[in-house]
């Protein structure tokens, strides 16, 4: 790596991480999240973009060759379908296969008579969420792995070790993907790690959010025993994933939580209640965590200031920035706000226009990173993006920048180790088959050191589990 690309990216990591600790770096970070957009400046269908992932991987670098950014996500195009065909996993229409080769992979979401997890099952779901996922859910999701007591095929078998695999050699390419983004470009990443509230894991992969919405007026109590049986789990996943040097936030997706797709009663009940402890368990560990709010949230803005100061940034789609920034600005930094539609079909002047604007109201004060409201997929133009960039360097200076302790970070004064929370039912956090239960089916005791045997095993256990809930949040 040469020292003026090491150079240009501490200079650009400073400048996100002062954004982070809602301060004032030189200028407004650039933070965009594009994910097809990617493919379109750099030549790839969406097709190429899902189905090989060093393509996206290679559009990505392109784009941050040819565009002045501050800090992006390794790969936004974030579905490979080498796990997801794989696995043979229903819910995806795969570009090029299912859907034109130049539109984004589609969820499919299952009718309510066919959804992954039925309506009297919530007591197995609390009572084991592990052994429900890989027993119930991921048969029903896949075409050919097998429920528990069916008989275990050929086609079963393969699906399973050639998921795994396949995620394991999927998650091992970031390693080096990463290390050219910063040697070849400058460029730091934006997130680490992934988080999605119980909730919306009913509503998106078990329920579907027909079945959801039902069950949250008919059985309002097992909805939420169920959330609480996610939550250790859900909490591990995003501590085990996230950053350990606590210079990049956390990913949390905000999907069906807010006002109207749940009551405010039930926001107040159900979904903030399985949240907040989290995310303030993970501040407490040394993590902030990014709100991506898809959506409308500002009925829900008084909630979110409730969390620690500065133990997440908060990302504005659809919600109205001035209003964001009076109600949260002075404890955590703000993101987003370029209307999509802006990007896809307004000029480069309207776009200049737009982030002119936010950068003098929502980023004045410094704790802004300028980005689209939602992730910018293939109608954004390169025109609309340059201006975007060109606009942001032109308005987004300030004066008297604040100067951040080293080492860069943003974590409390006083990070603590994180407890976690132990499950209340069922298999613990991070495990499938518990050192006791494997140490019972050995032949005989161990003769050497049973420590060293405990420790490998548990690293071994610990991926079957990170596998399982991966498919479940991320793919």
């Amino acid at each position: 790596m040469s020292q003026d690309m090491e150079a240009l990216y501490q200079a650009r990591l400073r400048r996100f991480v002062t954004a982070l600790n809602n301060k004032k770096p030189d200028r407004v970070p650039v933070r965009p999240f594009a994910a097809e957009f990617t493919g379109r400046h750099a030549g790839y269908t969406c097709q190429q973009l899902t189905q090989h992932y060093p393509d996206a991987f290679e559009a990505m670098i392109r784009c941050c060759k040819d565009y002045d950014w501050d800090a992006v996500p390794a790969s936004m195009v974030y579905v490979w379908t080498g796990i997801t065909d794989a696995a043979s996993v229903k819910y995806y229409g795969v570009p090029g296969v299912d859907v034109p080769p130049n539109n984004g992979f589609q969820y499919r979401e299952p009718p309510e008579d066919a959804a992954f997890m039925r309506e009297d099952e919530y007591d197995r779901l609390i009572d084991d969420p592990v052994a429900f996922l890989y027993e119930v859910w991921l048969p029903r999701a896949s075409r050919k792995i097998a429920a528990a007591g069916e008989p275990v095929t050929f086609r079963h078998n393969v699906a399973l070790v050639s998921a795994a695999l396949a995620m394991s050699q999927y998650f091992h390419a970031f390693g080096p993907h990463c290390a050219r983004l910063r040697s070849e470009c400058g460029m730091p990443g934006a997130i680490a790690g992934i988080f999605k509230a119980p909730l919306d894991i009913i509503g998106d992969k078990l329920r579907g959010y027909i079945g959801l919405t039902m069950d949250l007026f008919e059985r309002p109590e097992k909805v939420m025993k169920a959330c609480e049986a996610l939550l250790p789990h859900l909490h591990w996943v995003a501590s085990a994933t996230a950053d350990p040097s606590s210079q990049l936030p956390i990913g949390y997706w905000m999907h069906r939580g807010c006002v109207p797709f749940v009551r405010p009663e039930q926001f107040a009940n159900i979904y903030w209640p399985t949240v907040r402890p989290i995310i303030e368990e993970l501040w407490r560990g040394g993590h902030q965590t990014m709100f991506y709010a898809e959506g409308k949230w500002d009925a829900h803005l008084d909630a979110f200031r409730e969390l620690p100061e500065r133990s997440i940034v908060y990302h504005i789609d659809r919600g109205n920035p001035l209003l964001t920034h009076r109600k949260l600005h002075d404890k955590f930094a703000l993101s987003g706000g370029v209307n999509n539609v802006t990007l896809a079909i307004g000029t480069p002047e309207q776009v200049r226009q737009e982030v002119r604007t936010l950068i003098e109201t929502v980023g004045r004060d410094g704790g802004y990173i300028l980005d689209a409201s939602a992730i910018m997929q293939n109608d954004t133009t390169p025109e609309n993006m340059r201006a975007m960039v060109e606009a942001a360097h032109e308005f987004g200076c300030y004066d008297s920048p604040d100067v951040l302790p080293e080492p860069l970070c943003v974590k409390p004064a006083q990070a603590e180790k994180a407890g976690g929370f132990p499950a209340r039912r069922g298999h613990a956090p991070g495990v499938c088959v518990s050192w006791q239960e494997h140490g019972a089916e050995l032949a005989g005791p161990i003769q050497g050191s049973e420590e060293l045997a405990e420790r490998v095993w548990q690293a071994a256990d610990a991926g079957g589990a990170m596998f399982i809930w991966q498919m479940l949040l991320s793919f």
